[in-house]
Parts: C-alpha cells; structure tokens; sequence
C-alpha cells in the first residue's frame, strides 16, 4: 500500500470533525449566516466595548507623541517595560495561526478545518497590535522608516549587527506569508459568497476579491500545489520569529537574558499563549454564531492537549533556567534568579508559575479538557501568565543589574495600562469585524472532510 493509500485511509477512518448531519449546503448555510444577517444587540455592544477599548489606547498615544515616552514608567535602568512586553506578548499570540494552519496542513490533521481560518487572522491582527510597540518606543515613530534598509538622501543604513533590526525583517516577513496564506485560502469562499448573494454591491466586491474563481479542476489543481507551497514556506517562520525575538535578549550580557534556551525556550511560549488566545476566542464565537457543529468540542479537546505539552515545555524551560544560573557558578547570574523569586518581583513571577506551570495540569482531566466553562477560566489564565512571563524576564532582568548603585523599582502609569488597554480594544475590534465581514470558518475545507466528501481534496488528489 502506498503512501497515498495511506493517507486516504487515515481520513476515512478518523473521527468526523463535523458533528451531526450536515449536507454541504447546510455547512455554506452555517458559516455564511453571520454574513448575511442582520448584526444583532450582541454584535454592537461587544463592537462598543472594545471599540472603547481602542479609543482609549488611541487617545494614550496622542498623549504620549505629544509629549514624549516620559509619560511612560520607563526609567533608568528599567528602559524596557511595558512596551517591550506587549510587543513580544502579541508576536507570541501571533503563532497559533501559523502553526494550526500550516504545520497541521502538512501534518493531515483534518482537525485543523474547523479552526484554521479563525486562527490565521488572529495571527494578522496579533502582529498588527505587536508592530505598533516598537514603533512607540523608539521615540521618534516618524522616522520608523530608517528601520528598513532602502537607499536614502542621508545616506544612512541600519545596524545589521543589530537584533532589532533583524525584528523588522522577521516580523514584517512573517507578516506579509501569514496574510497572503490567509487571503489564498479565502478565495474559494470569496466565490460561493459571490455566488449566493442577491446583492449587486457585495457581488461585485466578492467578485474581485476571488479573482476570477469558478471551482475548476485545473483552479483547484493550481490551489492546491500553491496552498502547499505556501504552508511549506511559512512553518520555518514559527520557529524563526520568535527565535529573533529572544536574540533581542540572549545576544545581551545582562544575567539573566544571556542564555542560550532562550530561542526553544521563547517559540514553545509562543505557541502555548497563541493556542490559548485562539481558545478563548473560539469559545466565543462558536456560541454566537451557532457554531458548535463545525468548531466542535473535539477541535477544542485537541487544542487543549496541545496548551497541556507546550505548558510542559515552558515549565521545564523554567525550572532549567535556574538549573543553569546554580550550574554556572556565576554569582550575578544566580542573584537574578533569587531576585526573581523572591525579589521585589516576587508576586509576578508567582503569578507567572502558578498560570503556565500548574493551571494547565488540570487538562489532564479530560472532563476539564471538555467543559468549556472550565477551559475558558485556564486559557485567559494562561494568557495573563504568559503576559507576566515576559513582564518578569524584562523587568526583573534590568532593576537589578551588576551594580547595586544603579538599582531602581519600575511602576506602570495610567499611559501604559491605557495603551495596552488600547491594544486589546483593537485586537478584539478586528476579531469582531472580520467574523462579520469574512467567512470565520473554511467552508471549503470543512466541506472537503465531512462525510461522503473525497478523501484526497486536501493532497490525496491523482493530480500530485
């Protein structure tokens, strides 16, 4: 039996990833609904609060253009605070997406349909909230374009020696692969919408944005060699961003970030926050939207049990550190580590470990793994801990340093809740828009794994 045979089997035999008996037609009905009706109360309270959300993070940084980053908690030797741990914070959440979309994709896992396009525009909107915190920090965001390398009257260029350079191109490169993947595979959609609704202003729009699409063969064929491409290009940028992120860091001499796990230690982090974001929001939607039959308990379990291995990582990563910093003999090195726990910072490291490390052992239980009031509670938990994750490995790092003359205690002020404030109002704002405006959910890949459907559609197909 060949490898192809192989996988035909796996998806005959796999559990259904859509529950009750849905006909292809009720699928389109399904997913397309929240499109085609009228946006109800619910729509325009929770577009109201977080729509105040950003406006508050919007008027805090008018506030803070206008008068500096002085406005900030930032202090010497606390430089980086609140800025920089929003930054790697949502660079972070930016993983899910990527990874359920294209590592699943070449994994097989049918499980991924349910969740996938939901997942890789939380990744674009995640990476759009994570770009606007250096910006700020720098001081000067008018001159944020010296920070790509194009020829200039100047005749200035950037620092390639730097690690926040190499940011930029990570981040920007991340971003431009995370939102063309995502827009590919919207097109077949973009061609049923165009093809079910009666009005001639949204015809024409989805008439553009699918290109031409008429769910050919040869289209298909095409689709299919390019979504792989597509999925092959961008699982590398799972472990190479977030690795970049953490050499900001490890590239340093500061104890305490001059460490080599740093890199593993930073994507297994990444993906443990991104997963749990991506739960929460799920939770959500699939009850508003009456989705239950396509984003199914199922789909959530499997996540869960993913949150569960990667908090294992994170947990371990932990625990080696401080192995580590006692292995080294180096008395700076192991003093960061106490500070860290027993410190000033002591209250958010707890926090951060009690979060990660013990919370998500309760997925272990498969009627917590399956109880959604229960995940919901243990997945915002793990996102308020992997904010404070990055919280203590910044703050805690540069209070106290090599010399105890130069220590110094940071504290936020009402500009940096409210920017941060502002970030999530305008994560949840587009979340809100794009599951009214876009289908939040594939309706051709969930069409293409239900019962009755071909097993090939998804690279079982003759033509490959």
């Amino acid at each position: 039996m060949d490898n192809k045979e192989n996988i035909a089997l796996d998806y005959r035999y796999e559990l259904p990833v859509v529950e009750g008996n849905l006909k292809k037609s009720d699928i389109d009905d399904l997913i397309a609904a929240p499109l085609e009706k009228k946006a109800n109360k619910n729509f325009y309270i929770s577009l109201a609060l977080s729509g105040t959300a950003l406006l508050i993070g919007v008027v805090c940084i008018a506030i803070t253009l206008f008068n500096g980053i002085g406005v900030w908690g930032n202090n010497q030797p606390v430089g980086w605070a609140f800025d920089i741990v929003n930054f790697v914070f949502w660079v972070g959440i930016g993983h899910a997406g990527t990874l359920i979309s294209a590592i699943l994709f070449l994994f097989r896992q049918r499980w991924r349909t349910g969740i996938a396009r939901f997942a890789e525009a939380m990744t674009i909107f995640a990476v759009m909230c994570a770009a606007l915190f250096p910006v700020l920090h720098t001081g000067r965001p008018w001159l944020a374009g010296y920070l790509f390398p194009y020829p200039n009257q100047n005749g200035l260029w950037i620092n390639f020696n730097s690690p926040l350079v190499w940011d930029v191109f990570a981040v920007s490169t991340y971003f431009t692969v995370s939102l063309v993947f995502w827009y590919i595979g919207l097109i077949p959609d973009f061609a049923s919408l165009r093809d079910r609704t009666l009005s001639k202003t949204k015809k024409i729009i989805y008439s553009i944005l699918s290109l031409g699409w008429r769910h050919s063969h040869r289209q298909w064929q095409h689709y299919e060699k390019a979504y792989m491409l597509l999925a092959g290009f961008a699982t590398p940028l799972v472990l190479s961003v977030h690795t970049i992120v953490s050499f900001d860091f490890a590239v340093s001499v500061l104890p305490g970030w001059h460490t080599t796990i740093f890199p593993p230690y930073f994507v297994a982090g990444a993906i443990f926050s991104g997963f749990a974001m991506v739960v929460t929001v799920l939770l959500f939607v699939r009850k508003i939207f009456h989705l239950e039959q396509i984003i199914t308990l199922n789909h959530l379990e499997k996540m869960n049990k993913v949150i569960l291995a990667t908090g294992m990582m994170v947990g371990y990563a932990y625990a080696m550190e401080f192995f580590m910093a006692w292995y080294s003999g180096v008395p700076t090195e192991q003093f960061v580590f106490i500070n860290r726990a027993f410190g000033p910072y002591a209250w958010a490291y707890w926090i951060m470990i009690s979060c990660n490390v013990l919370f998500p052992q309760l997925f272990w239980f498969k009627k917590i793994r399956r109880s959604t009031t229960a995940m919901l509670v243990i997945v915002i938990l793990v996102n308020v801990g992997m904010w404070f994750e990055r919280f203590v490995i910044i703050v805690t790092s540069l209070h106290r340093d090599f010399l105890p003359s130069s220590w110094g205690m940071y504290s936020p002020t009402l500009i940096d809740f409210g920017i941060l404030l502002g970030s999530f109002g305008l994560f949840f704002t587009l979340v809100i828009l794009f599951t009214k405006s876009m289908p939040a959910v594939s309706m051709s890949e969930v069409k293409a794994v239900t019962e009755g459907a071909q097993p090939q559609h998804h690279g079982v197909s003759d033509h490959e």
